[in-house]
């Protein structure tokens, strides 16, 4: 499983109540510069919705610095049916 599908410590992703709903749900995180095209594709195709998700990033001058990511939230059979989708799709973008 990606590290990139996180929960908060109740299990639920950051911003939901535990009450909230039955269904315990996930956040795969995009990545930067995946292309709206496949973005829209992805929401089409799966039963999951588009979030934006405040993360910490430790990378080159961002020491810790917090941005706001787009998410796909949803089950986690979905989820992990996204992401399996998207990164064959981008691989293919990436070759082109």
């Amino acid at each position: 499983m990606a590290e990139n599908m996180q929960n908060d410590e109740t299990g639920n992703p950051p911003g939901q109540e535990s009450g909230e709903t039955e269904e315990q749900l996930f956040d795969l995180l995009i990545p930067p510069g995946v292309p709206r095209k496949l973005i829209m594709d992805i929401i089409q195709k799966f039963d999951v919705e588009l979030v934006p998700r405040k993360e910490r990033l430790y990378f080159a001058n961002m020491e810790g610095e917090e941005r706001e990511l787009l998410a796909f939230r949803g089950k986690r059979e979905v989820v992990e049916e996204v992401q399996d989708y998207m990164f064959a799709e981008l691989k293919k973008f990436v070759e082109e």
